[in-house]
């Protein structure tokens, strides 16, 4: 199992989620998060801006979906066509044990 995170700019959100859905990933976790990425945030007049605003998405996967998940996020949350700065990031991290809660069912 693998966990993706994906950061993505909050008018990609709903795009993101939707695409999720459709693509057969329903399950996710979303909060609103504050950063800055290699643009080390905006500067509006004489105002920077270091912290901007994100949505982080939290989604436990089969590793074999990996590819197909990170291309599904990254082509919904993406900018244009060429995407531009501060579009997000994903990461990928392995998931020794899941547990559903009211069940007690190992796995997902």
């Amino acid at each position: 199992m693998l966990m993706v995170r994906a950061i993505v700019r909050p008018e990609k959100l709903d795009e993101v989620l939707a695409a999720l859905m459709y693509a057969g990933f329903p399950s996710v976790t979303k909060m609103d998060v504050f950063g800055r990425g290699k643009q080390r945030g905006m500067k509006v007049g004489e105002i920077t801006y270091d912290e901007l605003p994100k949505e982080l998405i939290l989604t436990v996967i089969q590793d074999s979906d990996k590819d197909f998940v990170v291309e599904t996020i990254m082509k919904s949350a993406r900018t244009g066509t060429k995407g531009a700065f501060g579009d997000g990031k994903i990461f990928i991290s392995a998931v020794e044990e899941a547990y559903t809660v009211s069940t007690g069912t190992k796995g997902l």
